[in-house]
């Protein structure tokens, strides 16, 4: 997609830019949390080194993946157009369908606590891997459903797979469909990244990621987050939870478009109302 997108907006000729397949260590290592391994880290600092080595001129991400803080030789020099936000439901056609007591697979704590908040029937497992390796669980019967990003599956070509989750049931994770381009900063590289980049999405998921960094999120944090532009101005939604969704605590700002301050004051609002169970997984 980034390669089309640059041959489009240069004139290149497709085959004049390499793709380089890097396997990190999130790839690699399928049987833990990713929290208790080096969190976010995992999927970005194989790309960093070989970015930073000269290697490579830029580094392709799912935003989501990307840890908060990054290091300072490196730019976000791009967003593609954002993807379907939503979760889909594998195993069921909605989580009100799914069998008293039913077994969900997920590695993610957002979409733990927020099934077991809807639901605390359910018995949530461990579930990593990718695509593949997920609906096989499902068809096998190993487990009852899972959850995936909608976002994944349609650039899959899998569409048709899983029952959409609206986000007012479900509110997405921070960057969800979101695919970004890094580069070293201050790089000519970085120039003609930045010509494919989508100006909404940027807005949108920089503020995301401004309220994680405010609320000091890691892996551990259950959260949510969705900003939307509305005319002139950027609608933030939060949602904070504990690990097991039975508290949770959410709360809007709105900003004007270049407003970096408001993902911290919305920040503030929620650590101020969340319940202690909820406040001692974030910055409070």
């Amino acid at each position: 997609m980034v390669r089309a997108a640059l041959s489009t907006a240069h004139g290149w000729a497709e085959d004049d830019i390499e793709i380089v397949v890097i396997q990190t260590t999130g790839d690699i290592v399928q049987d833990r949390v990713l929290a208790e391994i080096g969190g976010k880290a995992l999927w970005t600092k194989e790309l960093d080194r070989a970015l930073l080595a000269g290697e490579i001129d830029c580094a392709v991400h799912s935003m989501k993946d990307v840890e908060t803080i990054r290091p300072a030789e490196i730019a976000i020099a791009a967003m593609l157009p954002r993807a379907d936000v939503r979760d889909r439901l594998i195993g069921a056609e909605s989580i009100a369908g799914l069998r008293e007591g039913a077994v969900v697979g997920t590695s993610s704590p957002r979409r733990s606590a927020q099934l077991q908040r809807l639901r605390p029937d359910l018995q949530i497992v461990l579930l990593r891997g990718n695509v593949d390796t997920r609906l096989a669980k499902v068809a096998s019967g190993d487990i009852d459903a899972t959850l995936l990003a909608a976002a994944g599956l349609d650039r899959l070509g899998r569409s048709d797979v899983g029952a959409s989750i609206e986000i007012d049931v479900m509110l997405p994770a921070p960057a969800q469909g979101a695919v970004g381009i890094e580069t070293r900063a201050e790089s000519d590289a970085a120039q003609r990244i930045a010509a494919i980049s989508d100006a909404a999405t940027m807005i949108c998921v920089l503020a995301e990621r401004a309220l994680l960094a405010a609320l000091n999120a890691d892996c551990h944090s259950p959260m949510a987050a969705l900003a939307v532009i509305e005319g002139d101005a950027i609608r933030l939604r939060g949602e904070l939870f504990a690990a097991d969704g039975a508290a949770h605590v959410t709360g809007h700002a709105t900003g004007a478009i270049g407003d970096t301050g408001f993902p911290a004051t919305l920040a503030a609002d929620l650590l101020a109302r969340a319940p202690a169970e909820v406040r001692a997984l974030f910055g409070g």
